[in-house]
Parts: C-alpha cells; structure tokens; sequence
C-alpha cells in the first residue's frame, strides 16, 4: 500500500462536535461543574471518552468551549460617538444575557469559576480577554474623536461595565428595565471620564 492510499484516521465529525458540546451544556445545567464527567458527557453525546480528548486536554478546556459556544462573535461597535457604542454593547448584552439560555450560561460561568480556578483562567483567557481587547478599540476611537479623557483604562472601565451588568441581572435593583439601569450606572460612572 502506497504512502497516499493511507488513511490517517477518520476525519473529526461537526455533529460528533455539537453533540459533545449540548452534552456538556446539559451536564452543567443538571449537576454542576465539580459533578460532571468526562465519562458522562461522553455517554451523552454518545461518542467515546478519545473522541473527546482529540479535541480537549481538559475538562475546562471543553466547558469553555461549550459555553463559547452558545455565546456570539465579538461585537466592536462603531455607532460614531461614544454613548453610541456603549448603547450597541448594552443592547447586545442584553439579547444575549436576558435569554433564559443566557441566564443559565451566566450563572454556569459564576458557579464553575467560583469552584474552579483552572476554568476561571480558561474562560479569562478564551471568552473575557478576547472582550476586553475588543472595549479597547471602542474606548481608543472615543479618544480619538476627543469623547473621553485620554487617561481612561479600557480594562477598568470594561471590568466595572461587566460588574453593572451581572449585578442587575442576578439582583435587579430598580424597576427600570435591565438596560436603562446599566446605562445609567454607566454614566454615573463614567461622568468625570466623559469630556
């Protein structure tokens, strides 16, 4: 048998894939981050544990992935000014977050990063960081066109933004709806940054 007659294995299924990671959301949701097995999702998804470890080293690596997953691109908006952009971004957040699917991703996330510093610093380096790099340029062409004060700290004013928005939505402070409530906190915040 010749060199190119070799098979080199079976080529990785897309729908070996998505089953995999549904599993893994499933898993999450009913028994939580410590609970949940390699094994179990395997048996779920109905593939074999190397199916899954030719695509993960880890447990973390594949809950990252699965809520990667159900989440969306990064968005960079460029509405032309400053209030334009923050309102896409909370717009955005809030079809993505005040989901019931979305609610649970988020309160997956919390759980599973309280519990877990491996998929904390997963989730930071494969979903947050992506993020806060993204809030830069929007934050960079606010200075630019003179909205903002040129010493403001993209990852701190993204990190307080991220705080407003998880604590309106685990303990909805006012009547307002979610977004009014973080754009207002917003401002509030961000009034002395803003020229």
């Amino acid at each position: 048998m010749n060199e190119v007659n070799k098979k080199i294995g079976r080529p990785r299924s897309t729908q070996s894939h998505q089953a995999i990671l549904q599993a893994t959301l499933e898993l999450l949701a009913e028994v939580g981050f410590d609970v949940m097995s390699i094994e179990a999702i395997a048996a779920r998804a109905r593939v074999g544990k190397t199916t899954i470890y030719r695509r993960y080293t880890c447990k973390e690596e594949l809950v990252a992935d699965a809520i990667e997953n159900v989440r969306e691109e990064v968005l960079i908006p460029n509405t032309g000014n400053f209030w334009g952009d923050i309102d896409a971004l909370i717009e955005n957040a809030a079809r993505i977050t005040l989901s019931p699917l979305g609610r649970q991703t988020v309160s997956m996330i919390i759980s599973s990063a309280y519990s877990n510093s491996q998929f904390a610093q997963i989730y930071w380096t494969k979903y947050l960081q992506p993020r806060r790099q993204a809030f830069a340029i929007v934050l960079e062409r606010a200075k630019a066109r003179n909205e903002i004060k040129t010493e403001s700290d993209p990852d701190l004013v993204f990190d307080i933004m991220s705080a407003v928005m998880l604590y309106a939505l685990v303990f909805r402070p006012t009547i307002d709806p979610w977004e009014v409530y973080v754009r207002s906190a917003l401002n509030l915040i961000l009034k002395d940054a803003v020229l």
